[in-house]
């Protein structure tokens, strides 16, 4: 079994997705700590004037788990979001197509960062039709032992968790595994190298890594094909 783990991200880009597709389970890493200015409350869709950032409030002191992140609820950001993603993609030709659902899911309230950054995942891969099951790091009763640092013994203890002999790294976490450990533990890393793709986009010059929902409003039912293009895989050894 195949498994990705990776960090709740809200509405993410095309490589999570890519990786997402390419596994048979996928961990939403929601034990880490928050990272501010990072992917995991923000990201990007392309607009009249440009790329433009699309950011949930929060409230997260440093060290704080994203489990235990809070929203700031004071602030209009729902509505916000939905109002310059309609805006922005008003002449995608996928938009009519959404339009109801992406009304429905900003019509939901969260509290908390984690459920909303997964809700928004798990709605944008059904769309795109990854059919990966998923499954959140806390819900797996594991046992984080050691140095907080042990990014290497968290990820084999997750994929022990769920029974996986082989994960699939992204490029940037494949740099600071050891990858001996996963093989003393009878798994096989795999590294995932991603070559963004090129596709037809609204408002002029094409504007590479943003949020995959600028992949679906614009290419629909090829949206899939066309970010799982982009991933090649190789084996690391130990």
């Amino acid at each position: 079994m195949k498994v990705a783990i990776h960090q709740p991200h809200y509405l993410p880009w095309l490589g999570y997705f890519a990786k997402w597709a390419a596994a048979d389970r996928f961990i939403f890493l929601d034990t880490v700590q928050y990272e501010k200015n990072g992917w995991q409350n923000r990201n990007r869709i392309k607009t009249a004037g440009g790329p433009r950032w699309l950011t949930v409030p929060v409230h997260a002191h440093l060290g704080t788990p994203i489990r235990d992140v809070t929203i700031d609820t004071t602030q209009q950001w729902r509505e916000r979001h939905r109002r310059v993603i309609e805006q922005a993609y008003a002449k995608a030709p996928h938009l009519e197509r959404y339009r109801d659902a992406l009304v429905a899911f900003y019509r939901q309230d969260w509290d908390r960062l984690a459920p909303l950054a997964v809700a928004s995942s798990r709605w944008l891969a059904e769309a795109l039709g990854v059919v990966t099951p998923v499954v959140l790091a806390s819900e797996l009763g594991v046992e984080e032992r050691g140095p907080a640092d042990d990014a290497t013994a968290r990820l084999v203890a997750f994929c022990r968790a769920v029974g996986a002999d082989t994960y699939l790294a992204g490029q940037d976490g494949a740099r600071y595994m050891d990858t001996g450990r996963f093989a003393a533990a009878g798994i096989t890393v795999q590294a995932q190298r991603y070559e963004h793709p090129v596709y037809a986009q609204l408002n002029g010059e094409f504007a590479p890594f943003l949020s995959a929902l600028d992949l679906l409003l614009m290419h629909g039912d090829e949206a899939l094909p066309i970010l799982c293009g982009g991933s090649t895989w190789s084996c690391l050894s130990p």
